[in-house]
């Protein structure tokens, strides 16, 4: 049973509408009414008994948030949802997996290393790969108008999803 939900994010204004704060749009999406306290270099929050957390170590430390949380509460990997961005798959594709590759998103990376284990779950929004330029530059950058709408259909696909959160699948527009 998964009793933490991660929201992976960067904080701050100038990341607000990234496509790397793809996990912290869900949340506020979500969860618009929840009241959010500064825990574990995160935001948290308990709604409908859930663990909600949003790290605010930005998303490459984001395994410090995570550890403190698990170690707090006693949670093994396998209790714990992080949902986050994902180049590897379109816009408009969501897809639940328990463990497996992390191809390289450098948040995953750092939160298996400090959990120890990769046997989470994860919730990946795709946010699809640009056809040039700087991969670095893109997850950084705001996601269009026409993005926009879409990502909110997404979102429709993802609390679905979430409702039967250990059940692996992938969801489509």
């Amino acid at each position: 049973m998964i009793k933490l939900f991660v929201f992976l994010g960067n904080p701050g204004r100038d990341y607000t509408k990234t496509r790397h704060n793809a996990g912290f749009l869900l949340s506020d999406e979500l969860y618009p009414y929840t009241k959010w306290s500064s825990k574990f270099h995160s935001l948290y929050a308990e709604e409908g008994g859930k663990k909600l957390l949003k790290p605010l170590t930005y998303m490459n430390l984001s395994g410090t948030a995570v550890s403190e949380c698990t170690t707090f509460y006693k949670l093994k990997a396998e209790e714990i949802m992080i949902i986050h961005d994902d180049l590897e798959l379109p816009l408009g594709e969501v897809r639940i997996q328990k463990g497996g590759g992390l191809q390289g998103h450098n948040g995953l990376r750092n939160i298996k290393e400090r959990v120890g284990s990769d046997q989470f779950y994860r919730l990946r929004i795709g946010i699809g790969r640009p056809k040039f330029g700087d991969v670095r530059n893109f997850v950084t950058s705001p996601f269009s108008k026409d993005e926009e709408i879409t990502l909110q259909q997404v979102f429709t696909l993802a609390e679905r999803m979430l409702r039967n959160p250990e059940t692996e699948g992938v969801s489509k527009l």
